[in-house]
């Protein structure tokens, strides 16, 4: 075995990603604390093609050197939007035929191994702040909610990790 080079990876220019077929799945922060973690939310949906990030409430935006330690340039390439209002996002996207699903532990969760997708489908994932979750009232108007299970004793995941893993299997979901 023999590591790649970088000019071996085939990397899109960021006007080849602009002009890429999405992959029909939307990220949706909302009250977001960590720098950090937003920015390694939008280098994942990088890595993935995702089709756009809303940034809600108090969760901050690029241009942000701390986002860009960790996005490294992927706020050049996904689209993203702000919008103070969660509800009124979820709201827009559903009236746009999006099926919204809050990622949160809650009643009648569907867990993540049993979610099944529609083709030709798309999909909003709902992540909420990194102590209080998803606001109640956001839960309230998505369309279900999506539960990731742990066994351990924190049953809590940092939510650039959740997203990522969320990430990961809708888009084998969708493309395979």
């Amino acid at each position: 075995m023999r590591k790649l080079e970088n000019s071996e990876l085939e990397r899109k220019s960021v006007a080849d990603f602009k002009e890429a077929k999405k992959t029909p799945i939307i990220i949706i922060l909302d009250d977001i604390r960590s720098l950090n973690n937003i920015g390694s939310v939008f280098r994942t949906s990088d890595a993935f093609l995702i089709e756009k990030i809303y940034l809600c409430g108090i969760t901050a935006v690029p241009p942000n050197k701390e986002i860009h330690k960790t996005a490294l340039g992927a706020t050049e390439t996904v689209a993203w939007e702000y919008h103070n209002d969660v509800l009124e996002v979820i709201s827009n996207l559903k009236k746009e035929n999006v099926a919204v699903f809050a990622v949160e532990q809650v009643e009648n969760s569907i867990f993540l191994q049993d979610f099944a997708i529609e083709k030709n489908k798309k999909y909003a994932l709902v992540f909420g702040n990194e102590v209080y979750g998803v606001n109640q009232k956001a839960i309230e108007i998505c369309d279900g909610t999506i539960e990731i299970p742990q066994l351990g004793t924190k049953h809590s995941l940092n939510i650039s990790v959740s997203a990522g893993i969320l990430v990961w299997d809708l888009f084998q979901k969708i493309n395979y």
